[in-house]
C-alpha cells in the first residue's frame, strides 16, 4: 500500500508528527511531507533526522493556496494540525474556528480537489457532548469529515475519508504529565483542578496505532476509537511523585474554563450503531441522503447503550499508571536526567 507512494501530515512538526515518523521513515513510503507553520520547529526535525524521505512544506492550513499546493502529488492524509488547549480556545474562540473547522475544509477540499485516496483526520474525545470551544470546533471536523466522504468527487475515485478519536496523549506537547514533572523539579507544589476528575491515557504510539487502523481498516465516513484505560488527575498525580521519589505538596486550583469532570469517547447514540473491534470502536456514517421517508426501518429502534467515558472504563491505580507511565520514552528520560541531578 506504501510502496512509492507520498504522505502528507499537517501539523506534522508536533508529537504525533514526531512519533508517526519513526515507523514510517523505514516504510516503502517514497515522500513524507510535513506541513506546518513553524520554521523553527522544521528546522530541528531536519536536523535530527537527516533523511531524503522528508520534505518540509512551510505554510498554514488558513490559507487554501498553502495547502492545495502542498497536496499536489499527494496519496495520503494524517490531518494533526488543530488548536488544541482548551483554555485557549475558550479566550479566543474565532481562532479555534479558524484552524479547527475552517483550516480542516481546506485540507478536505484540497484532498478532494488532488484526488487523495486516504484521509485520516485527528480528533478528540472532546467532540462528544462538547462543551467547550475545542470540542465544539473538532465536532464540526468530524461532520467536514464525514461530508467529504459523501462528496462525488471523493466517491468518483473510491477514495476513503475517515476520523478518529481519541483521549488525552500521555506527554504530549502542553499536556499535564510534562508540567507535573517540571513542577517536581522546580520544587513547586503540584497544581491539580479537580482531584477526582478522570481521564483517558493513551501514550503516543497508540494514538498512532489507532490512525494506522483507521487508515488500513476504514470505510468512508468512519469514526474510530481505541478503547483506552482511564485515571483520575490525583492518581495521576501520585504515580509521578512516587516514580520521581518527590515530596511536592499537592494544591487544587479548581477546573480550568469550559473543563469537564470526565471525557467520552462514544456518545450513548453511537454506542447503540458501533461495532466492536476487539482493541477499537468502528462508529459507522449515516450515509442515508435526505429523502427520509424512503427510509424504512424493518430492525426495530436501536437500543441506546451506555456511554463510553473515562469514568466507566478500566480505572487504573497508582501502581498499574506507574507501569504505564515508565513505558513512555519522555518519562524515562526526564526520570533519567533527575536522578543525574
Amino acid at each position: 500500500m506504501f510502496k512509492d507512494k507520498t504522505l502528507l501530515i499537517t501539523g506534522g512538526t508536533g508529537s504525533f508528527g514526531n512519533a508517526m515518523l519513526k515507523g514510517f521513515l523505514d516504510s516503502e513510503l517514497k515522500e513524507i511531507r510535513i506541513f506546518s507553520r513553524d520554521e523553527k520547529k522544521q528546522e530541528d526535525m531536519r536536523i535530527e533526522y537527516k533523511n531524503d524521505k522528508l520534505n518540509f512544506v512551510i505554510g498554514d492550513i488558513r490559507n487554501f493556496n498553502d495547502i492545495n499546493q502542498a497536496m499536489m502529488d499527494v496519496d495520503f492524509v494524517f490531518h494533526a494540525a488543530a488548536l488544541k488547549q482548551v483554555p485557549s480556545c475558550e479566550f479566543y474562540p474565532m481562532q479555534a474556528v479558524q484552524t479547527n473547522i475552517l483550516g480542516a475544509e481546506n485540507v478536505l477540499e484540497a484532498a478532494a480537489r488532488n484526488n487523495v485516496k486516504r484521509v485520516v483526520v485527528l480528533s478528540t474525545d472532546k467532540a462528544v457532548y462538547p462543551i467547550n470551544t475545542m470540542g465544539m470546533s473538532k465536532a464540526v471536523m468530524e461532520k467536514l469529515a464525514v461530508s467529504k466522504a459523501r462528496d462525488p468527487r471523493v466517491q468518483a475515485v473510491d477514495a476513503v475519508y475517515t476520523a478518529t478519536r481519541y483521549g488525552n496523549v500521555m506527554a504530549s506537547r502542553g499536556s499535564i504529565i510534562p508540567l507535573f514533572i517540571k513542577q517536581i523539579k522546580e520544587g513547586k507544589p503540584l497544581t491539580i483542578t479537580n482531584p477526582k476528575m478522570t481521564r483517558f491515557m493513551m501514550s503516543l504510539d497508540q494514538s498512532v496505532e489507532l490512525v494506522l487502523f483507521a487508515f488500513t481498516n476504514g470505510n468512508p465516513g468512519d469514526i474510530f476509537v481505541q478503547k483506552s484505560p482511564g485515571a483520575t488527575i490525583e492518581v495521576l498525580a501520585q504515580a509521578i511523585k512516587e516514580l520521581f521519589n518527590a515530596d511536592n505538596e499537592i494544591q487544587i486550583i479548581g477546573e480550568r474554563h469550559a473543563e469537564k469532570m470526565y471525557e467520552t469517547l462514544c456518545s450513548k447514540e453511537e454506542m447503540a450503531k458501533a461495532e466492536d473491534m476487539g482493541s477499537f470502536y468502528r462508529i459507522p456514517a449515516d450515509f442515508r441522503d435526505l429523502n427520509y421517508t424512503k427510509y424504512v426501518q424493518t430492525d426495530g429502534p436501536a437500543l441506546i447503550k451506555d456511554e463510553y467515558n473515562s469514568d466507566n472504563t478500566e480505572r487504573l491505580d497508582v501502581g498499574q499508571l506507574k507501569e504505564l507511565l515508565l513505558t513512555l520514552d519522555y518519562v524515562q528520560e526526564e526520570l533519567a536526567n533527575y536522578k543525574k541531578i
